[in-house]
């Protein structure tokens, strides 16, 4: 039997690795991001949503809510706003019955559903990071934009009030998920951007805080990552001032796919 050469060929040369496009494809990671406020009302942001107590009864069977309507993605990861180290120890503790009461929402929601989940350990992947807001201020004061600078405030302030008022008069959930809107949350990242308008020449105040600002979101992004594996379910709790450019990460990541936190809360 005449054997061709393109045959013989292929007999003689060794076996190829499959190449990439050969290999199975992993599951995807999925990753919902959770913006929300801050419960226990520590005022650190420059504009704060003002929290009623989150411990009373009724606003208790409402965080029960949140974590049954958030049980429904089967999460399998929990990540919140906090130091890892300080996670890990106060997760233990809350696990035991030995957590004093907090009405911190990385306790109220990320270890209530993590618990409710049957998850072991939740992952603290807070990351330290500077917001240079003086420098854009001093800049808007030499150059003439203070009115500009301020209208801006006075948007993001009159937005924080909007939700302190449903918050006040309708349940956790409803702030949540106005806070969870996809429209809403570009139109809060807008309010980042337009410090873009700061700043002239080899002086750019409102760069460097945009700057700083996304390095803060990637250093915690990148601590989200490195937690994940092929197929992994994540919730992650965050301030909603993060919510845009961690969902950008998220995004446009390789490996992760992005879920809508309104589609599983109450």
């Amino acid at each position: 039997m005449r054997v061709s050469p393109i045959a013989l060929l292929c007999l003689l040369l060794p076996l190829q690795p499959a190449t990439a496009a050969d290999q199975p494809i992993d599951a995807p990671a999925q990753v919902m991001i959770v913006g929300t406020y801050h419960f226990s009302n520590p005022g650190r942001d420059q504009h704060n949503v003002k929290s009623d107590d989150v411990l009373t009864p009724e606003r208790q069977q409402q965080l029960d809510a949140i974590a049954k309507g958030l049980l429904r993605f089967q999460p399998t990861l929990v990540a919140v706003e906090w130091p890892a180290d300080v996670v890990d120890q106060r997760y233990a503790e809350f696990r035991a019955g030995k957590l004093p009461t907090s009405r911190n929402e990385v306790v109220q929601l990320g270890f209530r559903l993590a618990k409710g989940a049957g998850i072991s350990a939740v992952h603290g992947i807070d990351a330290d990071g500077d917001f240079p807001y003086e420098a854009v201020q001093a800049w808007a004061e030499k150059n003439g934009a203070m009115d500009r600078l301020n209208a801006t405030q006075e948007k993001i302030e009159a937005t924080a009030n909007k939700l302190s008022a449903l918050q006040h008069s309708s349940t956790i959930a409803a702030a949540l998920h106005e806070m969870n809107l996809p429209e809403n949350i570009a139109q809060d990242y807008a309010s980042y951007a337009s410090l873009l308008h700061y700043g002239s020449g080899s002086e750019q105040p409102g760069v460097k805080l945009l700057a700083a600002w996304q390095t803060r979101n990637l250093e915690i992004c990148a601590r989200l990552v490195q937690s994940l594996h092929p197929g992994a379910r994540a919730v992650v709790f965050y301030g909603a001032g993060h919510s845009f450019l961690l969902r950008q990460c998220v995004s446009q990541t390789p490996g992760l796919q992005l879920v809508e936190a309104n589609s599983f809360l109450p």
